[in-house]
Order: structure tokens, then C-alpha cells, then sequence
């Protein structure tokens, strides 16, 4: 009876985490969506072909912090590889391989890791916690993390593919940090105001 009662044990743990990881595929699947949302309607063009203002980093930086480090970072691969699939995911309602290899591709790796490093930074780890228990401050500065890694990643990667110097390339991006910033901001303040945590738990 005991082993019984063992097994049966096991079959409701063994569910439990089906049930679990179905629905973090589910809420990255989400946030891979409103990154998608976000990078087609959510812009502003610039003058140039420079890449545009989009407000998709703010679903990156929800993504990271609400659903931490494996999922957020899972949620961004998501939407990059259906952008190189070939759905008009991209800034500008844009597809296909040739964006990932073009000038602004290392903004969309850096999204990827930008997810990565926050969740590991205000989740402790890979596993998504509750956000509840950690603090602003925190929160601001694994944000802030995530905007450095973005530009370390992406900028160096403009310059090349357009024949650029790194500091040329890093001041045509500055008038970008601003506008993170911002998103940075309403961001937290939404994150800390609202129970945005109860989508993964």
C-alpha cells in the first residue's frame, strides 16, 4: 500500500512540473508576441536608415523580470527565430535571416541575453522566483545591466556589418539611452504596482 501511495506520489510531482513548464511555454509565447507587437507598431523611423525607436525592450525587460532567466531568455529566442522563419516580427514588420545578419542583429542577440542577465540577476539564478521580495533597487539595476548588454552586444556588431568606427558607433546610439531609460522606469514602476509575478506562479 505504501508503494502504492509512493507512485502515486510521484505521478502528481511528475504532473506538477508538466503542468508548470506548459505554462511558462505559454507566458513566454506571450511575451514573445508583445515583443513582436511592440517592434511593429511601437516605433518611431529614423532619419538615415538608423535602426528605429521601438518599445519593444520594454517586453524584453518584462520578460526578464517576470519570467526570469531560462523563460525570458526563452521567450526572445522564440521571437527571433520566428522573425528569421520568416513572420514580419521585426522592426518594421520585417522578417527573415537577413535582418538577424544585417546591422541591427546584435540589438536582437543582445535582447535575447539582455533577458538572460536580468532574470539571473533579480531571480538569483535560472529558476523564476517570486518578485515580490526583491527590492527596486534591484530591479533598476538588473534593468540597467540588461540596456549595457544590449548596446555591448549590438553596437559593435552595427559597426561592423556597416564598415563604422566603435566610436562613431557608439555616439549615433546615445540618443537611444534616454529613451531606454524611460522604458527602464515605467517598467519597475509596473512591475512593483502590479502582480505581474502571478503570470508564472
Amino acid at each position: 500500500m505504501a508503494d502504492s501511495e509512493s507512485q502515486t506520489e510521484g505521478y502528481g510531482d511528475v504532473d506538477l512540473v508538466e503542468g508548470e513548464t506548459v505554462k511558462m511555454v505559454a507566458a513566454s509565447a506571450m511575451f514573445a508576441a508583445l515583443t513582436a507587437v511592440l517592434a511593429v507598431y511601437g516605433q518611431i523611423q529614423m532619419p538615415g536608415g538608423m535602426p528605429p525607436i521601438t518599445l519593444q525592450t520594454t517586453a524584453v525587460f518584462l520578460a526578464g523580470l517576470v519570467l526570469g532567466a531560462r523563460w525570458g531568455g526563452f521567450s526572445m529566442l522564440v521571437y527571433i527565430l520566428a522573425g528569421v522563419a520568416g513572420a514580419p516580427v521585426f522592426a518594421g514588420a520585417k522578417a527573415g535571416l537577413g535582418i538577424l545578419l544585417g546591422y541591427t542583429g546584435g540589438f536582437l542577440v543582445g535582447y535575447l541575453l539582455a533577458a538572460l542577465v536580468i532574470g539571473a540577476v533579480v531571480h538569483r539564478g535560472l529558476r523564476t522566483r517570486d518578485l515580490s521580495p526583491v527590492s527596486t533597487v534591484t530591479q533598476v539595476a538588473a534593468v540597467c545591466l540588461g540596456i549595457l548588454v544590449i548596446y555591448v552586444v549590438g553596437t559593435p556588431w552595427m559597426a561592423s556589418v556597416l564598415g563604422w568606427s566603435l566610436p562613431k558607433a557608439f555616439a549615433t546610439m546615445l540618443p537611444y539611452l534616454p529613451g531606454d531609460l524611460i522604458e527602464m522606469a515605467a517598467v519597475v514602476a509596473l512591475v512593483r504596482a502590479g502582480d505581474l509575478d502571478a503570470l508564472t506562479g
